[in-house]
């Protein structure tokens, strides 16, 4: 792995910022709702994540990253539109909670490839993004995500009736 650039460490610790804060939003409000704070801190935070990455070519020209990178934007972008415009009348909330839900998994994506091809310094997990740990660790975050966004929507569903 090439060696992490200032850029490549302030998107790192901006991403961190960004899971932490989605995660704590996630747990307490059950959703990624941008009037509260933690919220927003996750929001601001991932659109700087995902705008360095697309400044960050350490492998060559664009890569799956920059594409998540680039669905994250469009992510932000829906989900601010459902919660702000009501574009989708009564589905606006579900819209804006999928929309919200799928940046995280766009963040887990990457966080566990680096992690792993990164850690431990000098012998890390996986040398090769054809791992088959690799792959097996995008399913379960597939699975997770599945799973969460349909809690999200039952428990949003539930906050309607």
């Amino acid at each position: 792995m090439p060696e992490i650039t200032a850029l490549g460490w302030f998107h790192t610790a901006m991403g961190v910022v960004a899971l932490v804060s989605g995660a704590v939003t996630l747990v307490r409000y059950r959703e990624i709702d941008p009037t509260n704070r933690s919220a927003q801190v996750y929001l601001a935070t991932t659109l700087v994540t995902a705008g360095t990455a697309l400044a960050i070519f350490q492998h060559g020209g664009f890569g799956p990253a920059h594409g998540l990178a680039v669905l994250t934007l469009a992510a932000l972008v829906a989900g601010m539109a459902a919660a702000t415009l009501n574009l989708f009348g009564k589905l606006s909330r579900y819209v804006q909670a999928l929309c919200f839900s799928a940046t995280l998994l766009f963040h887990c994506i990457p966080a566990i490839t680096d992690g792993l091809m990164r850690l431990p310094v000098g012998d890390p997990v996986v040398t090769s993004i054809d791992d088959p740990l690799l792959r097996s660790a995008y399913l379960v975050l597939l699975m997770l995500f599945l799973a969460g966004a349909g809690l999200q929507l039952r428990w949003l569903y539930r906050q309607q009736g």
